[in-house]
């Protein structure tokens, strides 16, 4: 009896336990990981749901080209600084063609063609190329990295794409301005940015990814910096400055730090996702900060966008 209980006893303890390897440490890791990660890509977007807000106020001193250049290099200095306190070797030189195409896109691009815009289109007007930019940056990776999202999560996303573009378009009185030139270029290029800072984010860290992408634009951005601002006029208020300093520090560094950890996270779609808030956010912050009107359109929008978000984070690709 004896025998036969102890031999037997390994065999109960065998059917009774969880399967050898079932990883359920590693599975409770990767879902801290992601929601670690959608905190962070949604860090990054309440950052820039400011940026088109502070811009206006910047363009209330500084002409639109200085606005940029003058962002850029201050960006610059913050990123290089935090690259030498760190003693952060150079990337390797597979990763220089992608930081170029983050640095022509969301360094130079993207503030370029909206600043330009915003001389003469509304924040609320401009919050179109946000509302897209989601969709425009998942049909990116799906060309680039070869995500293959699943037909749940477009049907959501191009839902919450149409219900922010009818939002922000019915916002501006349904017209079009000689700004949606630049509108549209800023989305295309950005959409690009983010889906290559994405996919470096996975090969190193995310903020080193907009750290280098803004030191190597400095040979471009100082000269552009120091030849706007003798040429364009320069009227620096709190206003102005308080705009180019958060479009410096917040959007183009801080917020694009958090924004690659975020999608390197959980993946360049569903973090492109949580943008379709942005618009909403952007608004708020226009009506607080610029006294623009908001409608009672806005939580129905609201309401929409954040069911189509939690459909999209659900979804399996």
């Amino acid at each position: 009896m004896r025998a036969h209980s102890s031999a037997t006893t390994p065999n109960r303890i065998a059917v009774g336990s969880p399967p050898l390897g079932a990883g359920t440490p590693a599975a409770a890791d990767a879902s801290a990981r992601a929601r670690a990660g959608t905190v962070q890509a949604a860090l990054g977007v309440i950052a820039f749901s400011l940026t088109f807000p502070a811009t206006a106020w910047g363009l209330e001193g500084f002409g639109p080209w200085a606005l940029v250049a003058v962002r850029s290099v201050l960006a610059a200095v913050i990123a290089g600084g935090c690259l030498l306190a760190l003693r952060v070797p150079p990337p390797a030189r597979r990763h220089w063609p992608g930081l170029a195409v983050v640095a022509a896109g969301v360094v130079l691009g993207f503030p370029l063609l909206t600043t330009l815009a915003l001389q003469t289109s509304t924040t609320a007007h401009a919050a179109v190329v946000v509302g897209l930019l989601p969709l425009t940056t998942a049909l990116s990776s799906a060309l680039r990295v070869g995500a293959r999202p699943s037909r749940t999560f477009w049907a959501a996303a191009l839902a919450g794409a149409a219900a922010v573009g009818a939002f922000t378009v019915q916002q501006s009185g349904g017209a079009l301005t000689a700004a949606d030139g630049c509108l549209f270029g800023a989305l295309l290029v950005c959409a690009a940015g983010y889906t290559e800072g994405g996919r470096l984010a996975r090969e190193m860290p995310g903020w080193q990814v907009i750290a280098w992408a803004l030191v190597c634009c400095l040979p471009v951005t100082v000269p552009v910096a120091a030849l706007t601002l003798s040429y364009e006029p320069v009227r620096p208020t709190v206003h102005s400055v308080t705009g180019l300093l958060w479009v410096a520090a917040g959007s183009q560094f801080l917020g694009l730090v958090v924004w690659y950890r975020g999608m390197a996270a959980v993946g360049i779609p569903k973090a492109s996702q949580l943008q379709l808030a942005q618009p909403l956010l952007t608004l708020v912050w226009s009506a607080l900060l610029l006294g623009e009107h908001l409608t009672v359109a806005a939580p129905l929008t609201a309401a929409a966008v954040l069911v189509c978000i939690a459909v999209t984070q659900r979804a399996r690709g």
